[in-house]
C-alpha cells in the first residue's frame, strides 16, 4: 500500500511470513517436490510466501561455476511456476538482488564466534561429506550468519527444512535473541522450523538422497522415457528373487515412491501385504509406480515447456518479487541498525 503524504512505497504484511527458497544449480527434482513444493502449493493460502532463489548461497561452493548458477535461477523459476506456484500469492525473489541480506550478515557476523559454526551439526556434517577438510570456504562456514540474515530480514516467524537443517534455525535464533538483548528490546522474531513428515526421498539407485550431482534424481521436467528408464533401475529388494519369494517393503524405493506420490493409500498398503506374502512381482510394483509418476510430471512438464517459451515473462515475475523483497528487507535492515544505535546519516 502507499502511505498517505508519501512517494514511498510500504507494504503491509497481513498473515504470518513463511521464507523458502532453492539454491539455483539445476532444475528441480521428485525430491524437492516430495520434501517442499507441495507444501509450498498450501502455504500459499495461509501465509505470506517468500521463496529465495539462493544465488549467493549456491556460490559457496559454485563460485568457480558462477554460469551454472547464473543459468539455473530461471530453471528452478520455471520449476516453481510449473507445479503451481501463483506470483500473485506467493514472491519469487532473487537473493543477490536484496542488498540488505548481505549487510544485515555482516552485522551478525560480528555476534558469533567461528567455534560457534564449526560446532553447527549441519555445517560439520556437510563439511565431512564434502571433503573439505580445513580447505573450507569462508562463505561455507558462514552459512548459518547468512541463512539467519535471509530468515530475519523478512521477518519471517515460519521457515520450512529437512530434519538436517533444523541447526540453522536454532543458529538463526541464538543470533535473534543476541540482537534484541542488545537492542533492549523484541526487535526481530524467533522462527520456527517446520520438517515435512515425508522425510528425505532417496535416490532412485537407494542412497538416502535424491541429488542432481549423484545422477540419481527424477527431474519435474523428465520425459516418459526418462521416467520409465529411472523406475526399472530402482532398487527393491534384493533378496526377492522369484515373484513367489517373500518381499520386504522397507528400504525398498519403489514403495517408498508410491508411499510418497500414490493417493491410493489403501491399495499401496494392499500391495505391500502381497509383496510381504510373496506373489506379487517387481515389475508388477514398477509399472503401478511408472503409471503415478507419469500422471504427477505430465501436466508439470507441459505447463514449463509453455512458460519455457516465454522467458520474459518469468523474468517480470522474478523482478517483480524481488521488488517487494527489497522494501521488506531494507525496511528491516534500517530498524535493526537504528535498534542498535548505529550512526545514522
Amino acid at each position: 500500500m502507499r502511505c498517505p503524504h508519501s512517494t514511498e512505497w510500504r507494504y503491509t504484511v497481513t498473515k504470518p511470513i513463511i521464507l523458502t527458497g532453492d539454491r539455483p544449480t539445476g532444475p528441480l527434482h521428485l525430491g524437492h517436490y516430495a520434501g517442499s513444493l507441495r507444501s509450498r502449493l498450501q502455504f500459499q493460502d495461509s501465509h505470506e510466501q517468500f521463496l529465495l532463489l539462493a544465488d549467493m548461497q549456491a556460490l559457496t561452493d559454485n563460485a568457480h561455476d558462477v554460469g551454472k548458477v547464473r543459468s539455473n535461477v530461471i530453471e528452478v523459476a520455471l520449476d516453481y511456476l510449473a507445479v503451481g506456484i501463483d506470483p500473485e500469492r506467493t514472491s519469487i525473489c532473487l537473493q543477490s538482488q536484496l542488498p540488505a541480506l548481505a549487510e544485515l550478515s555482516m552485522l551478525y557476523l560480528n555476534l558469533v564466534t567461528v567455534a560457534r559454526l564449526e560446532r553447527n551439526p549441519t555445517i560439520k556434517d556437510e563439511i565431512r561429506t564434502r571433503g573439505f577438510g580445513r580447505d573450507i570456504p569462508a562463505g561455507f562456514l558462514c552459512y548459518p550468519v547468512a541463512q539467519a540474515a535471509d530468515i530475519t530480514a523478512f521477518r519471517a516467524t515460519v521457515v520450512p527444512v529437512g530434519e538436517d537443517q533444523a541447526p540453522l534455525i536454532e543458529q538463526t535464533n541464538e543470533i535473534v535473541r543476541r540482537v534484541n538483548t542488545l537492542a533492549g528490546r523484541p526487535l526481530l522474531p524467533e522462527a520456527v522450523a517446520i520438517i515435512p513428515r515425508a522425510g528425505r526421498l532417496p535416490g532412485v539407485d537407494g542412497r538416502a538422497k535424491m541429488s542432481k550431482s549423484a545422477g540419481n534424481a527424477i527431474a519435474l521436467s523428465a520425459s516418459p522415457d526418462d521416467i520409465s528408464a529411472a523406475v526399472r533401475a530402482m532398487f527393491t529388494d534384493p533378496d526377492h528373487l522369484r515373484v513367489a519369494d517373500p518381499g520386504k517393503v522397507e528400504g525398498n524405493v519403489v514403495f517408498t515412491y508410491l508411499d510418497a506420490f500414490d493417493d491410493d493409500h489403501d491399495a499401496v498398503e494392499e500391495l505391500k501385504a502381497r509383496y510381504r506374502h510373496g506373489g506379487l512381482g517387481d515389475a508388477t510394483v514398477k509399472r503401478r509406480l511408472d503409471d503415478v509418476l507419469q500422471a504427477l510430471i505430465a501436466p508439470i512438464r507441459t505447463r514449463r515447456a509453455e512458460l519455457a517459451t516465454n522467458r520474459d515473462h518469468v523474468v517480470d515475475v522474478i523482478r517483480r518479487g524481488t521488488l517487494k523483497a527489497r522494501e521488506i528487507t531494507e525496511r528491516t535492515k534500517r530498524d535493526v541498525m537504528a535498534g542498535l544505535g548505529l550512526f545514522q546519516l
